[in-house]
């Protein structure tokens, strides 16, 4: 019955509030910087989009995860950025423009990305699995079109019809944002706490390859198009802050599967692991250029 609350309710209602913080953070501008920074933006989407997929479906492999982690971790790959990657580019004195660009673009994108992604990873890791899994395409875009799309159109909407309001409230909906993402995370972790252990042993290090992975391609590839390091560190905290609480609505929510949400939960811990030691480093230093 608690788990059933947990994520038929409370989790899509969570990620619609976190989903309509973000959106009164927005402006249209925000999706039109891509001609700003069309380099970095293209970097960031391409690593987001293409990359990260790629990355989760080779450690799956490489690591021969069964079907149920597999499909866990593609979900995760299939939901990158989220507002948590805003608040730690904003710490880290990264490029916030760009990151909101890239978050905004992103979650526009993922309506599309991820009933793709999904139909792939079950389609090729779900003949070996127990339980039949059928992907209801339809019910997969309508959901995150109310998870998603609609809040954050809210959100603009609000910060278009009362900018004051939407401004004074960015800091208490980025902080509730974090919160409710932690809440989340450890309502997971309890739910799923005697099997922790064991998952970790399963998923704790392909997660934490995944994490680095993902952040040192962001770097890396910055750094080798010759991006400023504001641009370097908001692609680095792009590519491998992943959007942890939509990926747990579509596992628990939309595939109806609580297992396929361990290995979020396993790559949400090295997430904010690697946030935190990104914010400690970058935040110290006094200017960044």
């Amino acid at each position: 019955m608690i788990t059933t609350i947990l994520t038929k309710v409370l989790l899509p209602l969570s990620l619609g509030i976190i989903m309509l913080g973000m959106g009164m953070t927005l402006v249209p501008k925000d999706f039109t910087r891509i001609t700003k920074y069309p380099k970095a933006a293209f970097i960031g989407i391409v690593n987001q989009l293409i990359f990260l997929p790629i990355i989760g479906f080779s450690l799956a492999i490489a690591f021969g995860l069964d079907s149920t982690m597999a499909i866990g971790l593609m979900i995760l790959a299939a939901a990158p950025g989220g507002p948590t990657s805003n608040l730690i580019t904003q710490v880290c004195k990264g490029n916030i423009a760009l990151s909101v660009t890239l978050t905004a673009i992103v979650s526009f994108a993922t309506i599309l990305t991820i009933p793709t992604i999904l139909s792939f990873a079950l389609d090729y890791f779900g003949s070996t699995t127990d339980v039949v899994i059928k992907l209801p395409i339809i019910d997969i875009i309508l959901q995150i079109l109310v998870i998603i799309a609609i809040p954050i159109s809210i959100g603009m909407l609000i910060r278009r019809s009362k900018p004051a309001f939407a401004i004074r409230m960015e800091k208490q909906m980025r902080t509730a944002s974090t919160v409710i993402f932690v809440l989340i995370f450890i309502a997971i972790v309890a739910a799923k706490w005697k099997f922790l252990g064991d998952a970790m042993k399963q998923v704790g290090v392909v997660t934490l390859l995944l994490n680095i992975a993902t952040m040192t391609l962001g770097y890396v590839t910055a750094r080798l198009f010759k991006l400023n390091l504001k641009d370097s560190i908001s692609i680095t905290v792009e590519s491998g802050i992943q959007n942890g609480t939509l990926a747990i609505v579509i596992a628990t929510t939309v595939l109806n599967n609580l297992d396929m949400a361990i290995p979020i939960v396993a790559y949400s811990i090295w997430m904010f692991v690697t946030g935190s030691i990104l914010m400690w480093y970058f935040s110290k230093r006094k200017e960044i250029n």
